[in-house]
């Protein structure tokens, strides 16, 4: 069993990575007639703009009048037009605050939704004090539920108000709703999910004495580490929760890896894999497998991919189509040109990354007409670039800081500088400029991805036609067709959602 996790150091023999769970079964139960609820009556738009207009007008009015004008609109107040009062200041706490004063004089009674609605404002505008009062007010009203955990708690974290954090626990202790661990998870989890991982441990600490923390608690933690890069955290809670006598699993085995491979520690996270792989080697999926296949491949390391995949085959774990594009770019890279078509070729129903896979090894060999012949199989099968397709073609017909092309009127100059000039992105198109007048001038990468969401309107269209016209009457068919179909389907957002 792992006491500690280092990095220079040899990995252990890891515990068991997941518990064995027992399945019990229910005895059937008659399902009890359902009855179709009443919808809520539909939101007056006039009603819902006179209320939103009033509120924001008379926001500092002195509650008596504002309480008057609010009268004087004759509007249904229900849950839903709360609600949809809520929606229309999603960052301002006065006028929301000032309308469920005014809620309580029209027997208006509030639910967990509304009034979490309500906290969620309330917390985006930073009124902590406000904040911390009408926690109490929901807990008097024995309304609070997790989301209202999550809410108070992300809030008052991104304010590092620690203490408060832990105080709110104690507090709703107080209205009877006790210490739960599901509950201190599920806050522990959204804050991690936000890079508030520091915030979630200090909460966990100070509340070890009353909630003591399980094998879910330490694996948000250790992923929540992972995602900001923290190693050192991260592995310091892998010690703790061995410790304790917690379970790791696979997933945070998979997270830990991936954190160690993007921070470029190769050895340490093959030497992880080599520790599940030798002694638990029943509990590798596909996931793990695609995950070290695919960072094999990236680092040119065909020949241990390979392995790995041969050793995935004969435990008859069939591999899936993102295995198999990494497979695909790692002998590509290799200039493996045939086996590598021959993979592509073997599958059925590939999905874009595989094409992807073909794409990018093509690019890299300096093949951009052979990967825009592969561009154009992938839309006559039915499979839809992406914009990171359309970004990566660009690059490899352009070069990733664009090039002089042959043609002194259709080239990257004229297009996409003048383009950037032309969207009033001058400051961001003057190094481009330069380099015109001085072709030895270094310049930084073009952002293709930008210079496309410029252009990602209804003029982008007419645009992106009239250059693909363009295009073709010099000769460049392949960069035609890419903008071509950029203009059809991606251009706008209307169009990317009928695609």
């Amino acid at each position: 069993m792992i006491r500690r996790f280092q990095f220079q150091t040899p990995i252990k023999t890891l515990p068991s990575l997941h518990h064995r769970l027992t399945t019990t079964t229910a005895a059937a139960v008659s399902p009890p007639p359902t009855t179709t609820p009443t919808p809520p009556p539909p939101v007056n738009p006039s009603h819902l703009l006179r209320v939103s207009t009033i509120l924001y007008q008379q926001q500092h009015s002195p509650e008596s009048r504002l309480h008057t004008s609010l009268s004087h609109c004759n509007f249904h107040l229900t849950h839903e037009f709360f609600l949809q009062i809520c929606n229309k200041f999603p960052y301002s706490w006065k006028p929301i605050y000032k309308f469920h004063i005014f809620s309580q004089t029209q027997h208006f009674n509030h639910t967990s939704t509304t009034l979490n609605k309500m906290l969620d404002i309330i917390g985006k505008s930073r009124n902590i004090d406000l904040l911390w009062d009408f926690v109490q007010e929901t807990g008097n009203r024995t309304l609070v539920t997790d989301k209202t955990y999550i809410i108070v708690v992300k809030t008052l974290a991104s304010a590092r108000e620690l203490k408060k954090c832990v105080d709110f626990f104690h507090v709703m202790n107080g209205f009877g709703y006790g210490y739960d661990l599901g509950t201190l998870n599920k806050v522990v989890e959204s804050l991690c999910g936000c890079k508030l991982v520091e915030e979630a441990k200090y909460i966990v600490q100070k509340l070890k004495g009353v909630v003591k923390p399980d094998g879910f608690t330490y694996k948000f933690l250790i992923s929540g580490f992972c995602d900001v890069g923290d190693l050192v955290e991260g592995s310091k809670m892998w010690n703790l929760m061995v410790d304790e006598g917690f379970v790791v699993g696979i997933d945070v085995v998979e997270k830990m890896m991936d954190t160690l491979f993007k921070t470029n520690r190769f050895d340490e996270a093959m030497r992880l894999f080599q520790s599940v792989r030798v002694d638990r080697v029943d509990e590798l999926g596909l996931s793990s497998c695609r995950l070290v296949i695919k960072w094999m491949c990236k680092k040119d390391k065909l020949g241990q991919a390979r392995v790995v995949f041969d050793e995935m085959r004969e435990r008859g774990i069939e591999a899936d189509c993102m295995t198999l594009g990494s497979l695909i770019y790692g002998f590509l890279s290799k200039a493996r040109v045939r086996e590598a078509y021959e993979i592509a070729e073997a599958i059925d129903n590939p999905d874009i990354s595989v094409y992807h896979g073909l794409i990018k090894g093509l690019l890299r060999l300096k093949k951009a007409n052979e990967a825009t012949n592969v561009f154009r199989e992938m839309i006559r099968r039915g499979c839809e670039p992406t914009m990171h397709t359309y970004v990566m073609l660009l690059q490899g017909h352009l070069g990733k800081r664009g090039r002089k092309g042959d043609d002194p009127l259709i080239n990257f100059d004229t297009i996409f500088v003048g383009g950037l000039v032309k969207a009033g992105k001058s400051l961001e198109a003057t190094k481009y400029v330069e380099r015109v007048m001085n072709r030895g001038l270094e310049v930084p990468r073009f952002d293709y991805n930008r210079f496309l969401h410029y252009y990602s309107n209804e003029e982008g269209v007419v645009m992106f036609d009239v250059m693909s016209k363009k295009l073709r009457e010099v000769g460049l068919f392949d960069l035609g067709d890419i903008f071509e179909r950029y203009g059809q389907k991606m251009a706008t957002r209307d169009k990317r959602r009928d695609r």
